[in-house]
């Protein structure tokens, strides 16, 4: 089996674009440490335009979780379209989504490019929404589901009860803070019965070297996944049935801003509203992006995608 190139470590995103724009990598947030009391100061409180029309080198800066592609791809892709309306952009990748959330909330980021706020981070939005703006839903249809190679043959959640040693007794998860674990752990594992397996949790890359190991081998293995994700496709992986709805109804994939980031960027908030994808569209970006260009190619690609795509997405003034 061919090795996958994975854009996921915690890593300088920008080594190789550090002359088109600033880079920022604060150490609280790389380590996953929670934001308060780190005096951090808001990145829109000097960066902001007042309500003014257009970025005249004011700063905005996206926030989100490398090793979640859609997030990844999402945000150089707002990189190249910002830009084009004449902002800095600046990339702060964080480890745990709680940590994401926080940040936004208190302005320490100013959005978090694709975030899934409707039930996998509906947690988080209790917790912090009240400071967040929902600026668009841009992708419908967000599922998260347990997922088996293709040549397991079982095709529902149901079928594990009575085969966990044929597994390991394992399902191997994402990242301890991920909704997707939580939503494993609180709800599908009790749901099914499933309280002989153990969720094994570390990070998405460590999942996917997993999953790599086993397809190669040819072993039974069960993963946590989500759909838009490159690696359903990539590495032929069957999502199982969930008949009792423990994973929740699908969802959609939204930009979230900080408080106050309409107003401070209308211009954005106004071309952000209409940049929506459908399902096609973003695969072929996460794609791009992922697996055709992949790590430290991530702007050349999806320059790549918008020369394909032209009419995807809202004009930006001016080009």
């Amino acid at each position: 089996m061919t090795t996958r190139r994975n854009p996921f470590a915690p890593r300088s995103l920008g080594a190789r674009s550090a002359a088109r724009r600033p880079i920022s990598r604060r150490a609280a947030l790389l380590g996953g440490a929670g934001l308060m009391g780190m005096g951090l100061a808001a990145c829109g409180s000097d960066g902001g335009n007042g309500g003014g029309e257009g970025g005249g080198g004011e700063t905005i800066t996206l926030g989100y979780i490398p090793s979640w592609t859609d997030g990844l791809s999402t945000a150089y892709l707002l990189d190249n379209r910002l830009t084009a309306m004449g902002y800095t952009v600046e990339h702060e990748p964080i480890t745990e989504a709680g940590v994401l959330y926080a940040g936004l909330a208190q302005g320490d980021v100013d959005m978090f490019p694709s975030a899934w706020p409707e039930v996998t981070h509906a947690s988080y939005m209790e917790e912090y929404g009240d400071s967040i703006e929902d600026l668009v839903s841009y992708y419908e249809g967000a599922v998260l589901n347990l997922s088996v190679p293709e040549y397991v043959d079982i095709s529902s959640i149901e079928e594990l009860v009575g085969q966990a040693d044929r597994f390991g007794g394992r399902i191997v998860g994402i990242e301890p803070g991920a909704g997707l674990t939580e939503a494993t752990q609180e709800s599908v594992i009790p749901g099914y019965g499933l309280d002989d397996y153990e969720l094994v949790t570390s990070s998405t890359p460590a999942m996917i070297t997993e999953l790599e190991n086993a397809i190669d081998a040819e072993e039974d293995i069960v993963v946590t996944l989500w759909t838009p994700f490159w690696a359903m496709p990539a590495y032929s992986m069957k999502a199982l049935e969930d008949p009792e709805g423990h994973f929740g109804e699908p969802e959609s994939l939204h930009h979230l801003g900080r408080d106050g980031f309409a107003s401070d960027f209308p211009d954005v908030a106004e071309w952000i509203a209409g940049a929506t994808m459908t399902d096609e569209e973003f695969g072929s970006l996460e794609d791009k992006v992922v697996n055709e260009f992949g790590e430290g190619q991530e702007a050349e690609a999806v320059e790549a995608w918008l020369e394909e795509n032209p009419d995807v997405l809202p004009p930006v003034e001016g080009e």
